[in-house]
């Protein structure tokens, strides 16, 4: 069986959505034909972490860990923060925050960290693995960002070992949406830029997870015409086998993952405080982190009392949220962005209020099975329900997102192209 090295700073016990793609890319390779070893890190400091996930780890896959050498321990010490507090992703890069301290680890963060601030893994990783292919070997290397620090090992990889060498690009790299609100030096962007274009250059075949990205990317780097691929962030069909249904006299608007305030859906809330007032008990819940401003909007429409911030939730719970959730609430960030949990919503089959602007890729996904309505970020007409309530999901659409069906996609890829 050939061998492939997948590179993943997001592994459990991590419980960032980011872990579960390449999880379930590991869990089916072997169906077609490739052996997956996972490099990681030793230790993440930032997402909070998840156990259960240790319970999915293919039987038998090999993986290596090297140290992480992440700065965010300093920057909770810097910011006032204890060693074992909590740092959410929202919290980090909040615009609400004009604290002095905010400000500078934010700009350091902005300018003097690239790619990104996990670069760091990079000395480690390589170190790491040069020793482990000085007896063992691999035929292909797939490296997923963000974080984009791990595209460099990838890329080292290739230069050192000539070994075939897919990215895959889950955001944008240079201008993901994390940096629309700050300010990078010419020198950052610069250097970002060349580590960018380097690393695509060499790629034997680039990876994106939207068309839309896809095209953006071709359109920056015309080498890059003939030589790309398209692989959806998909849903696992097995996580939704065994869910608990529940029952209530009330209504459910869901939003899973983590809000920023670059996603702020504000005349939702004037809606829902709207509903309310008519009789229709109409309830928010967050899985994850919000920002802090979203919260002020929502306190702003009096909508703090039927709102639950449940924070972060295991895997599995999460899943039995979406089937007991009358509607499920997904905001795009950009035109380029098809959030992940959009393709669980799809197989939840509950009508999915979205938001996103001139994000056809979003659009046509959830018109496809007749899912629910994308709405603009400034739509403040009264009848987000009324449109919404029309919807008939229909699961037969959201099965071609299976990771089952994508790996297969991936294994074609590595085969045709080695």
């Amino acid at each position: 069986m050939k061998k492939v090295l997948l590179i993943t700073y997001y592994w459990p016990p991590s419980g960032s959505a980011s872990s579960h793609w390449p999880l379930a890319i590991a869990k089916h390779l072997p169906k077609f034909g490739w052996e997956p070893i996972i490099l990681t890190i030793d230790e993440e400091n930032f997402s909070t972490k998840d156990f259960s996930l240790l319970k999915t780890v293919p039987e038998g896959v090999e993986v290596i860990r090297s140290k992480a050498n992440d700065p965010f321990s300093f920057y909770k010490s810097f910011i006032g923060k204890n060693k074992n507090d909590s740092l959410s992703s929202s919290e980090v890069i909040s615009t609400e925050n004009k604290s002095l301290r905010h400000r500078i680890a934010i700009w350091i963060r902005m300018n003097l960290f690239v790619p990104d601030a996990r670069v760091g893994w990079y000395y480690s990783a390589t170190k790491m693995i040069s020793k482990y292919l000085e007896s063992n070997k691999i035929d292909s290397v797939i490296t997923i960002g963000p974080p984009h620090s791990t595209h460099l090992i990838g890329h080292y990889i290739y230069k050192k070992y000539k070994i075939p060498f897919y990215p895959v690009l889950i955001d944008p790299w240079v201008n993901i949406i994390y940096y629309k609100n700050f300010k990078r030096s010419k020198l950052t962007l610069w250097l970002d830029n060349y580590l960018e274009r380097r690393v695509l250059l060499d790629s034997t075949n680039s990876i994106f997870v939207t068309k839309t990205s896809e095209s953006d990317y071709i359109k920056k780097y015309n080498f890059l015409n003939d030589r790309t691929s398209v692989l959806s962030w998909g849903y696992n069909e097995e996580d939704f086998k065994n869910l608990k249904q529940k029952r209530k006299s009330y209504s459910v608007i869901l939003h899973a993952g983590n809000i920023f305030d670059y996603q702020n859906p504000k005349y939702l809330w004037k809606a829902i405080s709207a509903e309310r007032k008519k009789g229709i008990d109409l309830r928010l819940k967050f899985i994850g982190t919000v920002s802090s401003a979203i919260k002020k909007e929502i306190e702003k429409e009096n909508l703090t009392q039927v709102t639950e911030y449940a924070g972060f939730l295991p895997f599995k719970e999460i899943h039995e949220e979406m089937l007991n959730a009358d509607y499920l609430l997904v905001c795009a960030s950009e035109p380029r962005h098809v959030p992940g949990k959009l393709y669980e919503y799809l197989r939840a089959e509950k009508p999915i209020i979205a938001f996103g602007d001139n994000n056809p890729e979003v659009d046509g996904m959830i018109m496809e099975g007749n899912s629910g309505k994308l709405f603009p970020y400034n739509y403040s007409k009264k009848d987000i329900f009324s449109l919404v309530n029309r919807c008939k999901p229909d699961i037969k659409t959201s099965k071609k997102y299976s990771r089952l069906t994508i790996t297969k996609e991936l294994a074609n890829l590595l085969n045709k192209l080695k």
